[in-house]
């Protein structure tokens, strides 16, 4: 379970979730992520310079513990394409 806040709340601790695991990968790489409340997702948008790779996240991804390492290799292969 990457945190165990709900809504915009849970934003923070997924930016810094995300934040710390690609920048173990890619120092030029910044996260950002905020609640999409309309369908329930969480959007991460990634950065490297003049580059951006936007992705989501479900609420089920992110509060399921089962599911963290999911959602870890997704960010990485997403880090990747960018």
């Amino acid at each position: 379970m990457i945190t165990d806040k709900r809504g915009e709340a849970a934003a923070g601790d997924i930016e810094r979730w995300a934040n710390e695991i690609i920048r173990g990968l890619d120092a030029r790489a910044e996260a950002s992520v905020y609640y999409d409340g309309d369908s329930s997702t969480y959007v991460l948008r990634l950065a490297r310079g003049s580059h951006v790779l936007v992705f989501r996240l479900s609420e089920a991804q992110v509060y399921t513990p089962e599911r963290e390492a999911e959602c870890e290799k997704t960010l990485k292969t997403k880090l990747k394409n960018l």
